[in-house]
């Protein structure tokens, strides 16, 4: 029975469930930081490497994973990811320290590569018709769990330990890595060509010099010789990776595909869906769960489960928008739920900067994000793939999925300056206009990015890359 051509249904159900599975362990950890601070005796600045090794990994191994998969078989190297994920969540339960967890979470990082080699599977393995929605549920899901792990987490965290937090992680991703195993075939297309080991070391180089700047930003300082000489590295050392992708016979990514204006744009919008995303969501938890008195006008007190539960009614509409964006952008092109989706997104966070009362005003603004953020996600991954070789899905969608990552470094990092400096007399606690003017930010970001999708064609094909 191994390797039989399964219905795609069936391929469709794992493939989600390990994007689920990776989009859960990113923020899940956010709101336990406080915990696991106060278990491990630790800083705020090391605690903060639980998330940013997690990312680290995640943008550096993606790519990687995507172009070794397009070369050597999809399905095998997404069970290599899961694998990988799959020991840094069981690893990470029996972890010991601050940096024993650290270490783990940035191996569960690998997980980030389900969603490019998912992608070409689906390319592949699809009927033509179903390619749209098939991509659009997997590439939703990035959104829908960002939001899910918020409220699962807050339930964890209160009734359980924050161990469970990888208990249910390995859970998800054992079950997906086995059914993928059982019921994903191997793709019949795979490019057979050498690999471009300087490309991967210098892409390595200059996204880790990248965000280590912008995650140490806050703690460094963003005016020091330290963060100061990591962007710099960083601008040197992608100077030279395109370079050099441009001279070697077989580069790792193809820089002309990526400057076909296609791509260029929806990898541009990806940073700035990314950045709103959480721009958005890494505040909420701390408005929702702030206690309201005499001197802090805004917040309800909540619970981790009360807040999760005002947060869910938008988490759970992700599930029909990447659908529905798919069918979408079947039918009239994948640049138009693109555009919807970052105005919807723009609208709910601009009406959380504008109505945040009472917390069924909350989860108003959260249907439009729950619906917008997904339906933006799921049209990228098919503008990517409907504009490059197939031969080249797997590289081209997991730069794609580096550009969120990036956004959402930014985002979150933009997020906590502006609260950070805009406190209430001399306490730390953020002042009510920080959080509006954090949304805002946002809510214009998302704003630009509707702006700059408008500049992709309207149908893009591959063909323009073979001419």
């Amino acid at each position: 029975m191994r390797g039989e051509r399964q219905h795609y249904n069936v391929t469709l159900v794992f493939l989600a469930l390990a994007a689920l599975a990776y989009a859960l362990q990113q923020t899940m950890i956010v709101p336990a930081l406080p915990s696991l601070q106060r278990e491990f005796h630790t800083t705020t600045a090391w605690v903060t490497w639980l998330l940013t090794g997690f990312l680290l990994v995640s943008a550096v191994a993606t790519p990687l994973l995507g172009k070794l998969g397009d070369q050597y078989g999809k399905e095998r190297f997404l069970l290599v990811s899961l694998l990988l994920f799959f020991v840094g969540c069981v690893a990470a339960i029996f972890a010991w320290n601050i940096w024993s967890l650290i270490l783990f979470r940035a191996i569960q990082g690998f997980g980030g590569a389900v969603f490019p080699l998912s992608f070409a599977i689906v390319f592949d393995e699809f009927p033509k018709e179903k390619v749209g929605s098939g991509v659009g549920m997997i590439s939703a899901i990035l959104g829908i769990g960002g939001g899910l792990g918020l409220v699962l987490s807050g339930v964890l965290v209160e009734y359980a330990s924050w161990r469970w937090l990888f208990i249910v992680g390995a859970v998800f991703v054992g079950v997906a890595a086995l059914g993928v195993w059982r019921f994903v075939p191997e793709s019949p297309l795979t490019t057979p060509s050498k690999i471009d080991v300087l490309g991967a070391l210098l892409l390595s180089a200059t996204l880790v010099a990248l965000l280590l700047a912008l995650t140490e930003g806050p703690t460094w300082g963003w005016g020091s010789g330290r963060v100061g000489g990591l962007f710099v590295a960083s601008a040197v050392l992608a100077y030279a990776w395109v370079r050099t992708e441009l001279r070697v016979e077989e580069p790792m990514v193809d820089i002309r595909m990526m400057l076909q204006r296609t791509v260029l744009f929806t990898n541009l919008a990806a940073i700035f869906t990314g950045f709103a995303m959480f721009g958005a969501f890494v505040l909420l938890p701390s408005l929702m769960q702030t206690e309201p008195s005499a001197t802090v006008p805004y917040g309800f007190g909540l619970s981790p489960v009360q807040t999760g539960l005002y947060l869910l009614p938008g988490g759970l509409l992700g599930f029909f928008a990447g659908p529905l964006a798919g069918r979408l952008g079947s039918r009239y092109g994948s640049r138009q739920p693109l555009i919807l989706g970052l105005i919807l997104a723009s609208v709910g966070i601009a009406w959380l900067a504008l109505f945040h009362a009472h917390p069924v005003e909350i989860s108003i603004g959260m249907v439009f994000i729950g619906m917008g953020v997904p339906f933006a996600f799921a049209a990228m991954a098919k503008l990517i793939i409907d504009a490059v070789r197939p031969s080249e899905t797997g590289v081209a969608t997991g730069m794609n999925t580096v550009m969120r990552t990036i956004g959402s470094v930014i985002g979150g990092q933009v997020g906590a300056a502006i609260v950070t400096a805009d406190t209430i007399g001399h306490t730390h606690v953020p002042a009510e206009s920080a959080f509006i003017a954090a949304f805002w930010v946002s809510a214009i970001v998302a704003a630009i990015g509707a702006g700059l999708a408008r500049l992709i064609p309207l149908r893009a094909s591959a063909t323009a890359l073979a001419d």
